[in-house]
């Protein structure tokens, strides 16, 4: 279970990588960073496989998307410069805690 999660914690990091680099690409137009969020994106979805044969597609999904929303948004942030409200903050973690919930609940039942 535990190596499952390590590979779940690696397929949301390839996504916000792969995410994070359509900014950089100047709109497909830099050859390096499309290679890379390309590279990115396919091991996102070559991990994704392994980790949804080993839990629930509707928890890993959720888990896979809130933590990779949050993950975005907070690098943009920081990154880009991209302004987010407080109340956008307050939401994301929203999304974190929901995130924790569903987990929690999941862990007690499998």
């Amino acid at each position: 279970m535990f190596k499952t999660y390590l590979f779940l914690i690696r397929t949301i990091f390839c996504r916000v990588a792969g995410t994070m680099l359509l900014p950089v690409s100047k709109r497909f137009t830099i050859t390096i960073p499309i290679i890379s969020l390309g590279l990115f994106y396919l091991t996102t979805f070559y991990l994704f496989i392994f980790v949804v044969n080993k839990l629930p597609i509707a928890i890993v999904y959720a888990i896979w998307s809130g933590l990779g929303i949050f993950a975005i948004a907070i690098l943009g942030y920081i990154f880009f410069k991209q302004t987010l409200a407080w109340q956008a903050i307050l939401r994301l973690f929203l999304i974190v805690i929901g995130v924790l919930l569903v987990n929690a609940y999941t862990l007690k039942t499998t």
